[in-house]
């Protein structure tokens, strides 16, 4: 199972149910990457999203604990269990987590590859995700060339837990 996410240099990846930059180049990679694919998420995560609807041409799985949430083209869930029931369905490769933080959180041990654009500044945050630098379950496996987006620093990192 796959992790995709952005984070700056304290691993900071939200405030107020709000990505803390939307880089073009970062979004353009989320949409090749997990198109035709599982997205995993929580509630919040949904509704920050324009006009708070599932992805297109995405299967989209909602974990959350209000048993009378329903979403038009979404598959929603509301425990760990019936997660996990659901998701053997698919093929592990194809599933991606997006968030938000305790999705991310529930999940991380579960995961063997990890997308994160590293942001090269500090943003004010309320939400925090794991530092997989200070992992020593994690390596990087392969990294970009420095991005520019205006005067911020960015890279497409790939994380991968050790030995899977």
């Amino acid at each position: 199972m796959n992790l995709i996410l952005s984070a700056d240099n304290n691993w900071a990846i939200g405030k107020d149910n709000k990505l803390l930059v939307r880089i073009p180049a970062d979004m353009k990679f989320f949409r090749e990457t997990t198109t035709g694919k599982v997205v995993v998420m929580g509630r919040k995560t949904l509704e920050s999203f324009p006009n708070g609807l599932p992805l297109k041409n995405r299967i989209n799985i909602v974990l959350t604990k209000n048993l009378s949430y329903q979403v038009k083209d979404a598959i929603v869930v509301h425990s760990k269990e019936e997660l996990d029931q659901e998701l053997k369905k698919y093929n592990s490769d194809d599933i991606y987590v997006i968030g938000g933080g305790s999705v991310y959180e529930m999940l991380l041990k579960e995961c063997d590859i990890a997308h994160v654009t590293k942001i090269n500044y500090t943003y004010e945050a309320d939400t925090f995700f794991p530092n997989l630098d200070e992992d020593p379950d994690w390596e990087i496996v392969a990294d970009s060339e420095e991005q520019t987006y205006f005067d911020l620093e960015y890279y497409f990192l790939k994380y991968q837990r050790k030995g899977s």
